[in-house]
């Protein structure tokens, strides 16, 4: 199966998209993941997309699109693949119809994962990260510290991420709405949409999603 998968900020699109991929056995692609593949290998779209980084600009669609072209050309997407963070905007979703139909394949689904604007505000402003390592991750509700402030596994400061306060949570839900969502539209002209609610334990969504999906 070739999927989209879309949603919000705080929508759990990397948890299910993880779990998704691993039981429709095809890759996870996603964009923070093909950014870092081609800087640390040194492609020629690496070197472009961090010479704008470097400079403090987004990166332009044609240099992220060719990073995604290759990848869906690897063999072990030969037989689908779910796209994570791609497209972003319906000119990114344009080019991949394009690219897409240049080998002659298209999408068979686009995964929209639906969450009350509050709850995605709750979920992520509510996040607290250790300093020690970022991958400890707490909330003030759903995964409370058996100490306030202190982290669980090593002891180091939970703190706030300023991507996290609320006011840039609201923010980047802003962006979403603009630019991402017109997509969720773009891609209903199509029949292709499958919209499901996030809400709920990880594996709960999952299955919604499996269900969607038709397997």
């Amino acid at each position: 199966m070739r999927i989209v998968l879309v949603g919000p900020p705080g929508a759990g699109k990397g948890t299910q998209a993880a779990f998704l991929a691993k039981n429709l056995s095809i890759p996870h692609i996603s964009t923070g993941d093909l950014f870092r593949a081609n800087i640390s290998q040194g492609t020629e779209l690496g070197k472009k997309a961090k010479s704008y980084m470097d400079a403090g600009q987004l990166v332009p669609d044609e240099v992220t699109i060719g990073m995604a072209k290759d990848r869906m050309e690897q063999p072990d997407a030969v037989n689908g693949f779910l796209l994570d963070g791609f497209p972003r905007n319906v000119s990114q979703a344009e080019a991949l119809d394009v690219a897409l139909q240049a080998d002659d394949v298209k999408l068979d689904a686009v995964l929209d994962l639906e969450v009350p604007e509050d709850e995605v505000v709750k979920r992520i402003a509510g996040r607290r990260i250790c300093r020690n390592d970022s991958a400890h991750v707490f909330h003030v509700e759903y995964k409370q510290p058996k100490t306030e402030g202190v982290c669980d596994v090593c002891g180091g400061e939970l703190y706030q991420r300023d991507d996290d306060q609320e006011e840039t949570v609201r923010k980047r839900l802003e962006v979403y709405h603009t630019q991402t969502e017109p997509i969720i539209g773009y891609y209903q002209a199509q029949g292709l949409v499958k919209t499901i609610s996030a809400l709920g334990k990880v594996d709960e969504v999952t299955a919604k999603a499996m269900e969607a999906l038709g397997r």
